[in-house]
């Protein structure tokens, strides 16, 4: 309730110290509007972030090259116990299928066969080593240098490869491929192309053989074990048998080449061939 006060209840309340002060007139409070709180400025719209890039996928390894290399002959090993089907091939067939055999792995080796064509009977047949780098590019046993060697020492006996009869040479090589890389021929490899071998003293009929090279040596010597493992050099000088052929030993063209000394010691190899073709006329 209001308290209100008259003059003379003023004056007493003066008089007593007693100071009141009431408004003369009632205080109009005008409602004031709440202040405006400050205005906060709107968050500057941020910009998405950009989605991580996704990492980028392996490289995909590099697609292999594709080499075509040259397939390597099939090699058809003869059954066991079983010659190749040579024995009834005349000159030409079994030139022929020497030319083509891949019966071992010398084939791989080989640019030509070196199996001569048996044109005719021979008294003398000189058979040599493996083929080298010359005989297998030429097609052909004793070539060259060392082939013109040969022809020289056929010639002082009174033979030669184009003759016949007691004039007449047939030359062969223990086995009609060179060997891959040079390498040196293997058993079975010698005695795989064997057939081939038989199968030109059977057309040739030689009188003689003449074993030039220690390859041709152990081969043509077989029949004499005690004697096939000797050096070559003790192995000359004696008369040998291969299925009922005579065999002399001698040198290679190509190591009297380079052994020019050697060269008496072949000539005197010769003349014991010479002699068995005089003993068997």
């Amino acid at each position: 309730m209001a308290l209100e006060l008259d003059t003379r209840q003023r004056a007493m309340l003066h008089e007593m110290g007693v100071r009141v002060w009431l408004p003369d007139a009632p205080v109009v409070v005008e409602d004031v509007a709440p202040a405006a709180e400050p205005a906060v400025a709107a968050p500057a719209p941020v910009a998405p972030r950009p989605a991580p890039s996704p990492a980028p996928a392996p490289a995909a390894p590099p697609a292999p090259v594709m080499v075509r290399r040259p397939s390597a002959p099939v090699v058809v090993p003869a059954p066991s116990g079983q010659e190749p089907a040579v024995s009834d091939l005349d000159g030409p067939a079994l030139a022929a299928a020497a030319a083509a055999c891949q019966a071992c792995g010398l084939c791989a080796g080989r640019r030509q066969s070196t199996a001569q064509t048996v044109a005719t009977q021979a008294d003398w047949m000189v058979v040599g080593d493996p083929p080298d780098e010359d005989e297998d590019r030429l097609g052909q046993p004793f070539a060259e240098q060392a082939g013109v060697l040969l022809d020289a020492m056929l010639k002082a006996v009174g033979a030669g490869r184009a003759g016949a009869a007691r004039q007449g040479a047939y030359v062969s090589n223990v086995v009609k491929c060179r060997p891959p890389n040079a390498r040196l021929p293997q058993p079975g490899e010698l005695q795989q192309c064997e057939h081939y071998l038989r199968r030109e003293l059977e057309l040739v009929q030689p009188k003689v053989i003449l074993a030039m090279g220690r390859w041709a040596a152990q081969v043509l010597l077989q029949e004499h074990p005690e004697q096939a493992g000797l050096p070559l050099g003790k192995q000359r000088g004696t008369v040998y048998r291969y299925r009922g052929i005579p065999v002399v030993v001698s040198y290679h063209p190509k190591v009297l080449l380079r052994a020019s000394a050697d060269k008496a010691k072949a000539w005197a190899d010769l003349c014991l061939a010479l002699d068995v073709l005089d003993a068997a006329a």
